[in-house]
């Protein structure tokens, strides 16, 4: 027969909708991906949010525009932390009080700073006044330098404005020490760290029972010990105005209250 079979006609696709709207949930999903990442704080969580879902957003082989808004979302999310940073970091709640007194102490001291007798540094334990042995001390001896009295007079003055703790921390170098009054490093240092609270105490009446020593021998260098400059900046003594934090770790002195035991 001549006849022609018809051809049919092709059924008409009612999902094709689907497909935009996977695309669009896809892109609303990349920018509430992009709003957390530039709220957080934490710049490694940001960065490790923003690779993951960049990640499966490439082996999904997803459209490159959804990857131009995670991108974008990482460049502000990076700026944004670090605007976070700068804005808070100055405000930090452990040290209000020793922010202040580092300005006071580095304006009055500042012709000892500059002559490199006395450093002084805000570190996460607290405010360190560190004084250098070759302007304190004489060499291997816990006599403290009376020409040196008038610059821990003014220290003593500010400290005493405050009520934190006061920790005397002595420091030497590697260089075992070798003479008659100290038999060893550890000796000297604890020696150097008494000195400077006995000026404190009886020259500028910073009650003792704010101050404690410790005596580091050189387990606590700041520097390397096998030159002589590295030497002479780990010999020393450093004044820490403890911050609250730090303070909290210090022993207490005995109360009856703090004394009681359970079920007494």
């Amino acid at each position: 027969m001549g006849s022609r079979r018809k051809h049919e006609e092709p059924h008409e696709n009612h999902e094709r909708w689907l497909v935009s709207y996977a695309d669009f949930i896809t892109l609303m999903f990349a920018f509430f991906v992009v709003m957390f990442a530039t709220s957080q704080a934490d710049k490694a969580k940001t960065k490790a949010v923003s690779e993951a879902v960049a990640k499966a957003l490439k082996e999904d082989k997803f459209s490159a525009q959804v990857l131009n808004v995670i991108s974008s979302g990482k460049l502000a999310s990076s700026k944004a932390v670090k605007n976070d940073v700068m804005l808070t970091k100055p405000s930090d709640p452990k040290l209000p009080e020793l922010t202040s007194s580092l300005k006071q102490l580095t304006s009055a001291l500042q012709e000892d700073i500059k002559a490199g007798r006395i450093q002084i540094d805000l570190l996460p334990r607290g405010l360190v006044i560190s004084l250098k042995e070759g302007a304190f001390f004489g060499p291997g001896n816990a006599d403290v330098n009376k020409d040196r009295f008038e610059s821990i007079g003014k220290l003593a003055r500010i400290i005493q404005t405050l009520p934190n703790p006061v920790r005397l921390e002595g420091h030497t170098d590697s260089n075992p020490i070798s003479n008659s009054r100290y038999r060893s490093n550890w000796e000297l240092s604890a020696a150097r760290s008494i000195a400077v609270l006995e000026v404190l105490r009886d020259r500028y009446d910073l009650p003792q029972s704010r101050m404690a020593i410790v005596g580091y021998a050189d387990t606590v260098a700041t520097e390397s010990n096998q030159t002589e400059a590295g030497r002479a900046k780990n010999r020393r003594v450093d004044i820490t105005v403890l911050n609250d934090e730090s303070s909290t770790r210090e022993a207490k002195p005995y109360t009856a209250q703090a004394n009681r035991t359970i079920g007494s």
